[in-house]
């Protein structure tokens, strides 16, 4: 079975058609090591997209989907979309004195969880004005995308070399007040 490799094109189907291609995409994305684990690769490598995977490896999409594509035998389709990544300013609502939780992506993956799991856990405990900081050594777009379609907001910075802070508001917590002038 073979499928069309382009940014839209799901992990897991993209493994299963073509597993000899997880050495590449584990190259270009480290943290998908993790997929290794049967339990990540029947979640995550389900709903992350090669554009998710390039995310979070911090590489162009361009690049990684030519990559696969040249070690599938596919001729690289030069007209392709690309997805660039402009840098967001960091919104109003983020603040570090109304994280409550702080949820460890790393660690959560180096043990075979599931990070969106623990997200959404914490997510039900908080209350209106509180947030989730996230750590990873990479933007962990799957799962901010879920999180986003589920109504919540999310904001991904670096903070040091290979570290990432994603923040998490509650779709309940209101915006910071604007101080009256």
């Amino acid at each position: 079975m073979s499928i069309p490799i382009t940014p839209e094109t799901k992990v897991g189907d993209l493994l299963t058609a073509y597993p000899t291609l997880e050495p590449v995409l584990i190259q270009y994305a480290p943290a998908f090591k993790a997929l290794q684990n049967p339990i990540l690769r029947r979640t995550v490598a389900r709903v992350a997209s090669l554009a998710q995977a390039a995310q979070v490896g911090g590489v162009p999409v361009r690049d990684l989907v030519a990559a696969l594509r040249t070690t599938a035998g596919i001729d690289d389709d030069p007209d392709e979309p690309t997805r660039a990544q402009p840098e967001e300013a960091t919104p109003d609502w983020v603040d570090d004195a109304r994280v409550k939780v702080t949820i460890d992506v790393d660690q959560l993956l180096a043990v075979g969880e599931v990070p969106l799991v623990h997200a959404q856990r914490a997510l039900h405990t908080l209350g209106p004005d509180a947030l989730i900081r996230v750590t990873s050594s990479f933007r962990p777009a799957p799962l901010t995308d879920a999180l986003r379609q589920a109504g919540h907001r999310t904001f991904s910075t670096p903070y040091g070399p290979g570290r990432f802070h994603t923040y998490i508001c509650p779709k309940a917590c209101p915006h910071p007040r604007t101080p009256q002038a």
